[in-house]
């Protein structure tokens, strides 16, 4: 992370010494309003190193005055239902109205290209729209009191109510959609949210904040605290007045966030290695063409992307050669350039670990059949065969542009190797005989598994989470709604009936 800077002694401009030409109108948000924090630090396109913006390095202190500030808010008066549902609602047509901006700044600050960050805006939206959506559907049910003779003479009905202090702690991939998919459901629900943002991308959750303020959000119910994972990730995860910690990252950060949140809820999508099986009846062109879609979008830095792929013999080589083929097309070059199909990393540090990994594999004895190139924060899209078993490629998550091809001889074989890791984000599976897919997909522990698609799909609807190392619980609109609120019963004991 960039260097802490003393805002007493440093002038932090935002309007004439960055390259971007949106800035926010403080370097955080708490108690209701804009605020610099004592401390900043700078953000800088990982591109070229330019300098955009400074934002709030947030300290335990001012982590606790804005969670304090949104529980009170929270806690103290109503928001109701059709007010949130309004406010979201407008809040996603601004997002489609600001595209121009929030293309610029996600493009900018994270490793989008702008074709991407333009994608991410129209996401964005959708959630934002899905979860004003389920205003309508926070209801409950009356219960049977009536059915057991302890329950007689006694009526009742449980409603759904928020949660209280939601904590959202997100990634830099996805820097809009992926804060989207936690501020929706948690504010629809009634909840207060307090969010702390990837350190790389603080930029875009400050412009989705101004969005959401100016489409009727209560400033009081939303905060944002940039910083450090240690210092401010920290001492939110483990507050006392936070009742919910909605986390997205890797999987060594997730158990690191549990430890500090302690005995409350979570919530938490920590990555997979995902793997794509090609029976032998498939479409191999299809599958080819799906698996370089899905392995080097974001430059692989996507917790759905492909990483391994196992394909029946004797489909092997010319799936491997069109892949290569297609591989090969893609452009490398800078996010600003619209024909660009892969981006850099996000810093260096990232590229050189990818960089590593793929060496570990070849001195094993993987062969590159494309990429494996690095320049400075560019990796070239790469694809391995022959990979060995026990290289981290094969059981770990790359978060990066590298594939893996792996023939199989049976089915069963292939399941067997897709199950060989801590991970089960989701799969896929590409052959034309349904019930076998079918038969597949029960096979694999998995959270979802995808027929005739690459395991890089998702619509934002859809339950989304996995076992094992995977998560905890289920993101989406929906699912997320109903981890963010919880059953309250009202039971009444009527009095001796009196005759009509």
């Amino acid at each position: 992370m960039t260097p802490r800077i003393d805002t007493t002694t440093l002038d932090t401009s935002r309007t004439s010494s960055t390259s971007l030409t949106w800035q926010p109108p403080a370097g955080a948000l708490w108690s209701g309003t804009w605020v610099d924090g004592k401390v900043s630090f700078a953000v800088h396109d990982p591109e070229d190193g330019s300098l955009l913006g400074y934002v709030t390095d947030a300290d335990e202190a001012e982590v606790d005055e804005a969670v304090r500030a949104v529980a009170a808010a929270t806690h103290g008066s109503p928001w109701p239902v059709w007010q949130r549902r309004e406010a979201l609602t407008a809040a996603a047509r601004s997002v489609l109205d600001r595209r121009e901006l929030l293309t610029e700044v996600i493009s900018r600050e994270s490793s989008k290209t702008v074709r991407e960050a333009d994608a991410e805006i129209s996401r964005a939206a959708e959630t934002l729209r899905l979860s004003a959506d389920q205003a309508g559907h926070l209801t409950g049910e009356t219960l049977p009191f009536a059915d057991t003779p302890r329950g007689e003479g006694r009526l009742g009905w449980y409603t759904r109510e928020p949660v209280g202090v939601v904590a959202a702690i997100t990634p830099f991939n996805d820097p809009l959609n992926l804060v989207a998919h936690k501020l929706g459901p948690a504010l629809v629900a009634g909840n207060g949210v307090v969010l702390k943002p990837a350190e790389r991308t603080p930029l875009t959750a400050l412009a989705f904040a101004e969005i959401l303020l100016d489409a009727g959000v209560p400033a009081q119910r939303l905060a944002v605290v940039p910083g450090s994972g240690h210092r401010a990730g920290a001492a939110l995860a483990g507050h006392p007045m936070v009742d919910l910690v909605s986390f997205t990252g890797g999987h060594r950060t997730g158990e690191a966030v549990a430890r500090a949140a302690g005995a409350k809820r979570t919530l938490m999508e920590l990555g997979g290695n995902n793997a794509v099986l090609v029976l032998a009846d498939a479409d191999w062109r299809l599958a080819a063409r799906s698996v370089v879609e899905g392995a080097f979008g974001v430059a692989g830095q996507n917790c759905l992307s492909v990483q391994r792929v196992l394909v029946a013999a004797p489909l092997a080589q010319r799936f491997v050669e069109h892949v290569a083929a297609r591989t090969h097309t893609l452009r490398v070059g800078s996010k600003t350039d619209p024909r660009t199909d892969v981006g850099p990393l996000i810093d260096v540090r990232e590229a050189i670990r990818i960089e590593e990994w793929v060496e570990e594999a070849q001195r094993g004895g993987a062969i590159a059949r494309a990429g494996a190139r690095r320049e400075g924060a560019f990796y070239w899209p790469t694809v391995l065969t022959d990979v060995p078993a026990h290289a981290r490629l094969m059981s770990e998550e790359v978060f990066g542009p590298v594939v893996t091809v792996q023939p199989f001889d049976t089915v069963s074989e292939a399941v067997e190797q897709a199950n060989a890791t801590a991970y089960g984000l989701q799969a896929g599976v590409f052959t034309q005989d349904l019930d076998h897919a079918v038969t597949i997909a029960g096979a694999l522990r998995v959270g979802a598994v995808m027929i005739n698609e690459s395991s890089d799909f998702r619509i934002d609807a859809m339950p989304f989470g996995g076992p094992k190392h995977s998560g905890v619980g289920r993101e989406g609109v929906r699912s997320a709604v109903e981890a963010m609120t919880e059953p309250k019963v009202v039971a009444i004991r009527r009095q001796t009936a009196k005759a009509i």
